[in-house]
């Protein structure tokens, strides 16, 4: 399954939550499925900076070709937006990797 990941990217240490949602993905990978992550986009934003809604309207252009979406803890309204989207297009929402399915 291709996972989207939602979860906390400029609340705190932004270094720290992308490390985080690595470690996520990672997790992800080792129960067979393929994540998407949004954060990556973090390193293009630093060589070519755009304003937040232009990474939330690309990351978003992905969300139709992912099979489910994981939110992970904490705060983040790019995250409540990213399952408000999957729930549009009748994409299944988890909360724990556990819950996927495969």
């Amino acid at each position: 399954m291709i996972v989207y990941i939602a979860a906390p990217y400029s609340r705190g240490d932004v270094a720290q939550n992308v490390h985080n949602v690595i470690k996520v993905a990672n997790a992800i990978i080792e129960r067979g499925h393929t994540p998407y992550i949004p954060h990556l986009t973090h390193f293009w934003h630093l060589i070519t900076p755009k304003p937040y809604e232009f990474w939330l309207d690309y990351d978003l252009k992905f969300l139709p070709k992912c099979d489910c979406l994981l939110r992970t803890l904490g705060a983040s309204s790019g995250g409540d937006v990213e399952v408000e989207g999957a729930r549009k297009l009748g994409i299944p929402v988890y909360y724990k990797i556990k819950d996927i399915p495969g």
